[in-house]
Protein backbone atom coordinates (compact mmCIF):
# COMPACT_ATOMS: atom_id res chain seq x y z
CA UNK A 1 0.00 0.00 0.00
CA UNK A 2 1.25 3.86 -0.88
CA UNK A 3 2.83 4.81 2.39
CA UNK A 4 0.59 8.10 1.63
CA UNK A 5 -2.82 6.01 1.78
CA UNK A 6 -1.82 3.60 4.88
CA UNK A 7 -3.18 4.96 8.28
CA UNK A 8 -0.85 3.12 11.08
CA UNK A 9 -1.79 3.44 14.41
CA UNK A 10 -0.78 4.42 17.47
CA UNK A 11 -2.08 2.85 20.82
CA UNK A 12 -0.63 6.44 23.04
CA UNK A 13 -1.84 8.98 20.47
CA UNK A 14 -4.56 10.12 22.20
CA UNK A 15 -2.39 10.38 25.39
CA UNK A 16 0.58 12.20 23.85
CA UNK A 17 -1.17 14.55 21.34
CA UNK A 18 2.10 15.20 19.69
CA UNK A 19 0.71 14.19 16.36
CA UNK A 20 -3.19 14.24 17.01
CA UNK A 21 -3.69 13.36 12.89
CA UNK A 22 -2.32 10.26 12.94
CA UNK A 23 -5.00 8.24 12.73
CA UNK A 24 -6.42 10.30 9.15
CA UNK A 25 -5.33 9.62 5.70
CA UNK A 26 -2.65 11.81 4.68
CA UNK A 27 -4.08 12.98 1.85
CA UNK A 28 -7.14 14.09 3.69
CA UNK A 29 -4.95 16.30 5.87
CA UNK A 30 -3.64 17.75 3.27
CA UNK A 31 -6.49 18.71 1.59
CA UNK A 32 -7.71 19.96 5.17
CA UNK A 33 -4.19 22.29 5.21
CA UNK A 34 -5.49 23.77 2.14
CA UNK A 35 -8.91 24.38 3.18
CA UNK A 36 -7.35 26.51 6.43
CA UNK A 37 -5.13 28.14 4.20
CA UNK A 38 -7.57 29.66 1.72
CA UNK A 39 -9.79 30.28 4.58
CA UNK A 40 -7.16 32.83 6.58
CA UNK A 41 -5.93 33.87 3.34
CA UNK A 42 -8.15 34.41 0.26
CA UNK A 43 -10.86 36.79 1.71
CA UNK A 44 -7.64 39.08 2.93
CA UNK A 45 -5.90 39.07 -0.01
CA UNK A 46 -8.00 38.46 -2.79
CA UNK A 47 -5.20 39.61 -5.14
CA UNK A 48 -2.50 36.84 -4.27
CA UNK A 49 -2.04 33.46 -5.76
CA UNK A 50 -2.51 31.03 -3.48
CA UNK A 51 -0.74 27.53 -4.19
CA UNK A 52 -1.38 24.06 -2.72
CA UNK A 53 0.30 22.95 0.19
CA UNK A 54 3.62 21.12 -0.57
CA UNK A 55 3.46 18.16 1.44
CA UNK A 56 5.90 14.81 2.25
CA UNK A 57 6.36 11.96 0.37
CA UNK A 58 7.28 10.02 3.10
CA UNK A 59 5.36 11.55 6.21
CA UNK A 60 6.52 8.84 9.05
CA UNK A 61 9.74 9.55 11.00
CA UNK A 62 10.88 12.67 10.13
CA UNK A 63 11.70 14.02 13.18
CA UNK A 64 15.70 13.81 13.29
CA UNK A 65 15.90 15.56 16.51
CA UNK A 66 14.25 13.37 19.36
CA UNK A 67 13.81 14.47 22.82
CA UNK A 68 12.88 12.33 26.06
CA UNK A 69 12.76 13.20 29.42
CA UNK A 70 13.39 10.50 32.15
CA UNK A 71 11.56 9.90 35.25
CA UNK A 72 11.08 7.45 37.95
CA UNK A 73 8.07 5.01 37.74
CA UNK A 74 6.72 2.44 40.39
CA UNK A 75 8.92 0.54 42.70
CA UNK A 76 9.00 -2.97 42.03
CA UNK A 77 9.27 -6.11 44.04
CA UNK A 78 13.10 -5.85 44.72
CA UNK A 79 12.64 -2.12 45.07
CA UNK A 80 14.08 -1.14 42.53
CA UNK A 81 12.08 1.76 40.62
CA UNK A 82 11.42 2.05 36.84
CA UNK A 83 12.52 4.25 34.60
CA UNK A 84 9.85 5.94 32.39
CA UNK A 85 11.24 7.82 29.45
CA UNK A 86 8.82 8.62 26.03
CA UNK A 87 7.13 11.94 25.81
CA UNK A 88 5.29 14.44 27.70
CA UNK A 89 1.69 14.84 27.61
CA UNK A 90 0.20 17.73 25.95
CA UNK A 91 -0.11 20.54 28.21
CA UNK A 92 1.41 18.65 31.29
CA UNK A 93 4.46 17.11 32.54
CA UNK A 94 3.23 13.20 32.52
CA UNK A 95 5.30 11.15 30.54
CA UNK A 96 3.77 9.21 28.32
CA UNK A 97 5.73 5.58 28.11
CA UNK A 98 6.23 4.61 24.70
CA UNK A 99 9.55 2.81 22.78
CA UNK A 100 8.52 4.25 20.04
CA UNK A 101 6.96 6.62 17.38
CA UNK A 102 5.68 7.05 14.16
CA UNK A 103 6.92 10.47 13.61
CA UNK A 104 10.35 10.42 15.27
CA UNK A 105 13.78 8.98 13.58
CA UNK A 106 14.00 5.62 14.61
CA UNK A 107 17.21 5.47 15.17
CA UNK A 108 17.42 8.05 17.48
CA UNK A 109 14.69 6.41 19.24
CA UNK A 110 16.76 2.78 19.36
CA UNK A 111 19.44 5.57 21.40
CA UNK A 112 16.87 6.93 23.84
CA UNK A 113 15.96 2.69 24.56
CA UNK A 114 19.88 1.94 25.05
CA UNK A 115 20.38 4.57 27.11
CA UNK A 116 17.23 3.62 29.22
CA UNK A 117 18.83 0.04 29.48
CA UNK A 118 22.49 1.50 30.55
CA UNK A 119 20.99 3.71 33.05
CA UNK A 120 19.23 0.41 34.70
CA UNK A 121 22.45 -1.55 34.45
CA UNK A 122 24.82 0.81 36.06
CA UNK A 123 21.70 1.87 38.87
CA UNK A 124 21.65 5.73 37.47
CA UNK A 125 18.54 7.31 38.88
CA UNK A 126 16.60 9.57 36.41
CA UNK A 127 15.62 12.91 37.64
CA UNK A 128 12.57 13.47 39.77
CA UNK A 129 11.22 17.09 39.07
CA UNK A 130 9.55 17.27 42.43
CA UNK A 131 12.15 16.68 44.19
CA UNK A 132 15.47 17.69 42.27
CA UNK A 133 16.84 14.38 43.06
CA UNK A 134 18.50 12.15 40.37
CA UNK A 135 21.03 12.18 37.72
CA UNK A 136 19.79 11.76 34.38
CA UNK A 137 17.22 14.51 33.19
CA UNK A 138 17.11 13.84 29.29
CA UNK A 139 18.88 12.86 26.23
CA UNK A 140 18.64 14.74 23.26
CA UNK A 141 19.63 12.68 19.44
CA UNK A 142 20.13 14.51 16.94
CA UNK A 143 20.31 13.13 13.32
CA UNK A 144 22.12 14.72 10.52
CA UNK A 145 19.16 13.84 7.73
CA UNK A 146 22.24 13.65 5.05
CA UNK A 147 25.21 13.00 6.73
CA UNK A 148 23.67 10.05 9.13
CA UNK A 149 26.16 11.57 11.77
CA UNK A 150 24.00 11.37 14.79
CA UNK A 151 24.38 13.79 18.24
CA UNK A 152 23.57 12.44 21.93
CA UNK A 153 23.50 15.31 24.53
CA UNK A 154 22.83 13.33 27.96
CA UNK A 155 21.73 16.43 30.53
CA UNK A 156 22.61 15.70 34.18
CA UNK A 157 21.88 17.30 37.23
CA UNK A 158 25.21 16.63 38.43
CA UNK A 159 28.59 18.34 37.05
CA UNK A 160 30.30 14.84 38.10
CA UNK A 161 29.72 11.83 35.93
CA UNK A 162 30.63 9.05 37.73
CA UNK A 163 31.87 5.98 34.70
CA UNK A 164 31.31 8.17 32.03
CA UNK A 165 33.65 6.46 29.73
CA UNK A 166 32.03 3.19 30.32
CA UNK A 167 28.50 4.64 29.80
CA UNK A 168 29.37 5.95 26.66
CA UNK A 169 31.66 2.78 25.33
CA UNK A 170 28.44 0.40 26.34
CA UNK A 171 26.34 3.16 24.12
CA UNK A 172 28.56 2.77 21.11
CA UNK A 173 29.03 -0.71 21.54
CA UNK A 174 24.54 -0.83 21.36
CA UNK A 175 24.55 1.59 18.84
CA UNK A 176 27.64 2.09 16.52
CA UNK A 177 26.22 4.34 14.05
CA UNK A 178 26.58 7.52 17.11
CA UNK A 179 29.18 10.07 16.19
CA UNK A 180 29.60 11.68 19.12
CA UNK A 181 28.51 12.19 22.75
CA UNK A 182 28.54 15.21 25.28
CA UNK A 183 27.39 15.75 28.82
CA UNK A 184 25.05 18.95 29.27
CA UNK A 185 24.67 19.70 33.23
CA UNK A 186 21.88 21.65 34.15
CA UNK A 187 21.59 22.18 38.17
CA UNK A 188 18.00 24.59 37.89
CA UNK A 189 15.09 23.48 39.15
CA UNK A 190 13.31 24.79 36.13
CA UNK A 191 11.67 23.79 32.69
CA UNK A 192 14.17 24.51 30.37
CA UNK A 193 15.80 21.45 29.34
CA UNK A 194 19.42 22.60 28.30
CA UNK A 195 21.97 24.48 31.20
CA UNK A 196 24.55 26.34 30.01
CA UNK A 197 28.20 23.86 30.81
CA UNK A 198 28.86 21.12 28.95
CA UNK A 199 31.62 18.64 28.42
CA UNK A 200 32.45 16.52 25.17
CA UNK A 201 32.30 12.94 26.41
CA UNK A 202 33.08 11.08 22.96
CA UNK A 203 33.80 12.19 19.63
CA UNK A 204 33.95 15.52 18.44
CA UNK A 205 31.01 17.07 20.25
CA UNK A 206 29.00 18.75 17.20
CA UNK A 207 28.06 16.64 13.89
CA UNK A 208 27.70 18.12 10.47
CA UNK A 209 25.16 17.78 8.10
CA UNK A 210 23.77 19.44 4.63
CA UNK A 211 20.95 21.36 3.39
CA UNK A 212 19.94 22.82 0.24
CA UNK A 213 23.86 22.00 -0.67
CA UNK A 214 25.60 23.83 2.49
CA UNK A 215 27.05 22.33 5.29
CA UNK A 216 26.12 22.99 8.44
CA UNK A 217 27.69 22.20 11.98
CA UNK A 218 24.79 21.31 14.60
CA UNK A 219 26.34 21.18 18.30
CA UNK A 220 24.03 20.50 21.10
CA UNK A 221 22.60 24.59 21.51
CA UNK A 222 22.39 24.92 17.64
CA UNK A 223 19.23 25.62 16.47
CA UNK A 224 18.39 23.58 13.23
CA UNK A 225 15.15 22.23 11.88
CA UNK A 226 13.65 19.06 12.79
CA UNK A 227 12.40 18.17 9.54
CA UNK A 228 15.03 18.46 7.29
CA UNK A 229 13.28 16.78 4.12
CA UNK A 230 10.75 20.08 4.46
CA UNK A 231 12.81 22.45 5.31
CA UNK A 232 14.48 22.26 1.97
CA UNK A 233 11.51 22.22 0.41
CA UNK A 234 10.37 25.24 2.35
CA UNK A 235 14.10 27.27 1.96
CA UNK A 236 13.52 26.37 -2.15
CA UNK A 237 10.29 27.94 -2.18
CA UNK A 238 11.79 31.44 -0.41
CA UNK A 239 14.27 31.67 -3.07
CA UNK A 240 12.44 31.23 -6.25
CA UNK A 241 9.84 33.63 -4.22
CA UNK A 242 12.75 36.21 -3.34
CA UNK A 243 13.92 36.25 -7.16
CA UNK A 244 17.43 36.46 -6.33
CA UNK A 245 18.36 36.90 -9.85
CA UNK A 246 17.80 40.76 -9.48
CA UNK A 247 18.70 40.90 -6.08
CA UNK A 248 21.89 42.85 -4.99
CA UNK A 249 21.11 43.12 -1.60
CA UNK A 250 19.39 41.49 1.02
CA UNK A 251 18.85 40.65 4.48
CA UNK A 252 18.15 38.07 6.75
CA UNK A 253 16.09 38.93 9.78
CA UNK A 254 16.13 36.62 12.85
CA UNK A 255 18.33 34.58 10.79
CA UNK A 256 19.17 32.38 13.49
CA UNK A 257 22.20 30.41 12.50
CA UNK A 258 22.44 32.03 9.15
CA UNK A 259 20.54 28.79 6.85
CA UNK A 260 18.82 31.21 4.92
CA UNK A 261 20.74 34.15 4.73
CA UNK A 262 23.78 31.63 3.25
CA UNK A 263 21.44 30.05 1.23
CA UNK A 264 20.32 33.18 -0.50
CA UNK A 265 23.91 34.00 -0.47
CA UNK A 266 24.99 30.98 -2.37
CA UNK A 267 21.88 31.15 -4.81
CA UNK A 268 22.71 34.77 -6.84
CA UNK A 269 22.27 37.51 -3.77
CA UNK A 270 25.31 40.14 -4.26
CA UNK A 271 25.31 40.51 -0.54
CA UNK A 272 23.45 38.95 2.83
CA UNK A 273 23.67 40.63 6.30
CA UNK A 274 22.14 39.02 8.81
CA UNK A 275 20.97 39.78 12.07
CA UNK A 276 19.53 38.25 15.02
CA UNK A 277 19.69 39.41 19.04
CA UNK A 278 20.90 35.53 19.94
CA UNK A 279 25.00 36.50 20.18
CA UNK A 280 25.56 32.25 20.22
CA UNK A 281 23.34 32.00 16.99
CA UNK A 282 25.45 35.06 15.63
CA UNK A 283 28.42 33.07 16.29
CA UNK A 284 27.16 29.71 14.76
CA UNK A 285 25.95 31.56 11.50
CA UNK A 286 29.86 33.05 11.10
CA UNK A 287 31.04 29.44 11.55
CA UNK A 288 28.70 28.10 8.99
CA UNK A 289 29.84 31.21 6.56
CA UNK A 290 33.44 30.19 7.05
CA UNK A 291 33.04 26.32 6.96
CA UNK A 292 31.42 27.07 3.39
CA UNK A 293 33.22 29.73 2.00
CA UNK A 294 30.50 32.27 1.51
CA UNK A 295 32.41 35.27 1.51
CA UNK A 296 29.46 38.03 0.57
CA UNK A 297 27.46 37.36 3.81
CA UNK A 298 27.98 38.79 7.17
CA UNK A 299 26.11 38.61 10.17
CA UNK A 300 25.49 40.90 13.08
CA UNK A 301 24.40 40.85 16.90
CA UNK A 302 21.83 43.21 17.32
CA UNK A 303 18.01 44.11 17.41
CA UNK A 304 16.32 43.50 14.32
CA UNK A 305 14.08 46.36 14.53
CA UNK A 306 16.83 48.62 15.79
CA UNK A 307 19.08 47.43 13.08
CA UNK A 308 16.81 48.04 10.30
CA UNK A 309 15.91 51.41 11.49
CA UNK A 310 19.92 52.68 11.27
CA UNK A 311 19.82 51.04 7.95
CA UNK A 312 16.82 53.44 6.84
CA UNK A 313 18.65 56.54 8.54
CA UNK A 314 21.98 56.05 6.41
CA UNK A 315 20.02 55.29 3.49
CA UNK A 316 21.54 51.98 2.70
CA UNK A 317 19.46 50.39 -0.01
CA UNK A 318 18.08 46.59 0.03
CA UNK A 319 16.58 44.75 -2.70
CA UNK A 320 14.79 42.09 -0.35
CA UNK A 321 13.77 40.92 3.06
CA UNK A 322 13.47 37.33 4.68
CA UNK A 323 11.75 37.48 8.12
CA UNK A 324 11.62 34.19 9.96
CA UNK A 325 10.00 35.22 13.42
CA UNK A 326 9.00 33.09 16.38
CA UNK A 327 5.49 31.76 16.49
CA UNK A 328 4.19 35.12 18.08
CA UNK A 329 5.01 36.44 14.75
CA UNK A 330 6.94 40.02 13.72
CA UNK A 331 6.22 43.54 15.98
CA UNK A 332 4.62 46.81 14.75
CA UNK A 333 7.81 48.46 15.25
CA UNK A 334 9.62 46.28 13.12
CA UNK A 335 7.25 45.87 10.87
CA UNK A 336 7.26 50.07 10.71
CA UNK A 337 11.05 49.51 10.40
CA UNK A 338 11.17 46.95 7.66
CA UNK A 339 8.50 49.82 5.79
CA UNK A 340 11.09 52.85 6.00
CA UNK A 341 14.08 50.60 5.18
CA UNK A 342 11.27 50.06 1.76
CA UNK A 343 12.53 47.22 0.17
CA UNK A 344 10.95 46.13 -3.09
CA UNK A 345 9.99 42.42 -1.86
CA UNK A 346 9.49 40.50 1.31
CA UNK A 347 9.62 37.23 2.05
CA UNK A 348 7.73 36.37 5.28
CA UNK A 349 8.59 32.62 6.38
CA UNK A 350 5.75 31.67 9.31
CA UNK A 351 5.28 28.31 11.38
CA UNK A 352 2.00 30.57 12.35
CA UNK A 353 -0.56 31.12 9.80
CA UNK A 354 -2.84 33.13 12.26
CA UNK A 355 0.04 35.72 13.33
CA UNK A 356 1.39 36.15 9.75
CA UNK A 357 -2.15 37.35 8.27
CA UNK A 358 -2.20 40.02 10.97
CA UNK A 359 1.39 41.01 10.23
CA UNK A 360 0.60 41.01 6.80
CA UNK A 361 -1.99 43.50 7.11
CA UNK A 362 0.02 45.92 8.67
CA UNK A 363 2.45 46.03 5.70
CA UNK A 364 -0.13 46.26 3.27
CA UNK A 365 -1.41 49.11 5.14
CA UNK A 366 2.04 50.67 4.06
CA UNK A 367 2.04 50.19 0.45
CA UNK A 368 3.09 46.46 0.25
CA UNK A 369 0.89 44.15 -1.53
CA UNK A 370 0.71 40.43 -0.78
CA UNK A 371 1.70 38.52 -4.38
CA UNK A 372 1.70 34.74 -3.81
CA UNK A 373 1.28 32.78 -0.93
CA UNK A 374 3.24 29.34 -0.87
CA UNK A 375 2.37 26.81 2.39
CA UNK A 376 4.74 23.73 3.09
CA UNK A 377 3.83 20.52 5.54
CA UNK A 378 6.61 20.77 7.99
CA UNK A 379 4.78 18.94 10.52
CA UNK A 380 2.82 16.03 9.03
CA UNK A 381 -0.01 14.51 11.60
CA UNK A 382 -0.35 17.53 13.34
CA UNK A 383 -2.35 20.72 12.56
CA UNK A 384 0.84 22.96 11.95
CA UNK A 385 1.24 24.81 8.91
CA UNK A 386 4.56 26.76 7.23
CA UNK A 387 3.74 29.89 5.35
CA UNK A 388 5.65 31.17 2.30
CA UNK A 389 5.08 34.60 1.42
CA UNK A 390 5.76 37.10 -1.20
CA UNK A 391 4.86 40.74 -0.89
CA UNK A 392 5.95 43.42 -3.47
CA UNK A 393 6.26 47.28 -2.64
CA UNK A 394 3.87 49.09 -4.81
CA UNK A 395 3.41 52.25 -3.35
CA UNK A 396 5.74 53.59 -0.01
CA UNK A 397 3.89 55.18 2.52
Amino acid sequence: MDEQKRKPTCNVARQCGGCSHIDVAYDEQLACKNARVRELFANEFPEAEIHPILGMDAPYHYRNKVTSPFAPGKRGPNGGREILTGMYAAGTHRIVQADGCLIENEQAQQVIRAIRQIMKRHKIEPYDEDRGTGFMRHAIVRVGHESGEILVTLVTNSDEFPASKSFCRELVKKCPFITTIVQNVNLRQTNVILGEKERRLYGPGFILDALCGLSFRISSQSFYQVNAVQTEVLYEQAMKLADLGAVQAAIDAYCGTGTIGLVAAKRGAASVIGVDSVESAIRDARENARHNGIENARFTAADATSFMCDAAETGERIDVVFMDPPRAGSTPEFLDALARLAPSRVVYISCNPETQVRDLRHLAAKGYRVREIRPVDMFPHTDHIETVVRLDLVEAR
